[in-house]
């Protein structure tokens, strides 16, 4: 992997992180790159370039010549995203050469993927389990659903981190359009596990489930545990197959028993990337080698992240005892052999965001992504 010169994108997210980690581990050069300048990944010893962009969501001619300027100031060979700057960095590559190869699929397939009404039909074309979902583009649909919104869940079909999700409510808020079309989700009881997987060409090279136990409200897993379940595997091979995918994929599943449905899916990096810890054998199957396991046991969680999101709910679901348990005994994946920087710039990370936040009068969640979040085609 000598030769492999990787730029990272989201060097804010712990993903972006530990895949540095992982990359720069098998003898790969790694730049890092983020429009926050104290992206925790900067910090790190697996980071031997930092490039600071402009925001994705501020105009596509100046991200391009941003990352085209990065491209060749370091020689990179590999774009790889890690955060919703996916879409906009598709968007680039479709429109001019970039001189790297961008893993990730085009624009299109991307949006289909990411699209929470496209998915489902997308799945249920390839025959796989997903839960009955209806599309709401206005008021009529949304009628045609209240006397049993208490049996649906209800999301954006454009959205992040379980942002204004309703789950069961008596009396649905939201107002669906065209531009702005939402769905209605058959609630599905049992447990939530989350897949991140790694694929060349329509082939699984890579993949790790895990139970998300703590989460960030109802959104992204701040604490997870590896989970090993083959119909996961099944529903991800047969959906990468059927797909053609190359790039990295994640998806959202609520297993009962043996019963097991698809409710979303995410093409980026999740937390399941930090179930993977042996740099050579991981940097293989990234690059389309071979295929690699997850090595990784036991509870894992960004420890600070699980601190301030994880207290509130866990004292008032009675679970505090519980959730300081584990909070000793978690294994924190910022913390890495030889790197130690990255977990003390966690704090300036957090700082430059509660000030945005403030700024912008918005939630740390929110302004943690504001700036590269996709809401689907203008």
């Amino acid at each position: 992997m000598r030769g492999e010169r990787v730029l990272i994108t989201g060097a804010r997210a712990p993903a972006a992180l530990h895949l540095a980690r992982l990359l720069h581990g098998a003898g790969c050069f790694v730049a890092l790159g983020d429009s926050l300048r104290a992206a925790v990944s900067f910090a790190s010893t697996a980071c031997d370039a930092v490039v600071v962009l402009p925001s994705a969501t501020g105009g596509a001619a100046a991200y391009g010549d941003a990352l085209a300027q990065a491209i060749t100031e370091h020689r990179i060979t590999h774009i790889v995203p890690t955060c919703e700057e996916v879409f906009h960095l598709a968007g680039v590559w479709g429109t001019r050469d970039m001189g790297a190869r961008l893993f990730a699929p085009a624009l299109d397939r991307l949006a289909q993927v990411h699209n929470k009404w496209q998915f489902i039909e997308i799945a249920r074309g390839l025959g796989l389990p997903v839960p009955e979902t209806r599309l709401l583009q206005g008021a009529d649909d949304l009628a045609a659903v209240q006397d049993r919104s208490t049996s649906l869940v209800f999301k954006p079909v454009w959205s992040r981190f379980g942002t204004d999700v309703q789950i069961c409510p008596k009396t649905p808020k939201l107002k669906p359009s065209a531009r702005f079309p939402w769905v209605a989700q058959d609630h599905v009881p049992g447990t939530l596990v989350s897949a991140y997987a790694v694929a060349h060409r329509g082939r699984v090279t890579a993949l790790a489930a895990y139970h998300p136990l703590y989460r960030a409200g109802q959104g992204a897993g701040t604490a997870f545990a590896p989970v090993s379940d083959p119909s996961i595997a099944d529903f991800i091979a047969r959906f990468v197959t059927g797909t053609e995918w190359s790039g990295q994929i994640s998806f959202d599943f609520i297993k009962d028993g043996a019963a097991l449905m698809a409710i979303e899916c995410n093409p980026r990096a999740t937390s399941g990337i930090h179930l993977f810890t042996e740099p050579h054998s991981f940097a293989g199957a990234f690059f389309g080698g071979g295929a690699v396991k997850p090595d990784a046991s036991g509870l894992h969680a960004v420890k600070l992240a699980m601190m301030i999101y994880g207290w509130w709910p866990a004292l008032r679901s009675g679970t505090f005892g519980r959730y300081l348990q584990d909070l000793r005994s978690v294994n924190d994946v910022m913390v890495w052999p030889g790197d130690v920087a990255p977990r003390r710039q966690q704090w300036r990370a957090v700082a430059e965001i509660a000030r945005i936040a403030l700024r912008r009068r918005v939630s740390l969640q929110t302004a943690a992504t504001d700036d590269i979040e996709w809401n689907g085609p203008n």
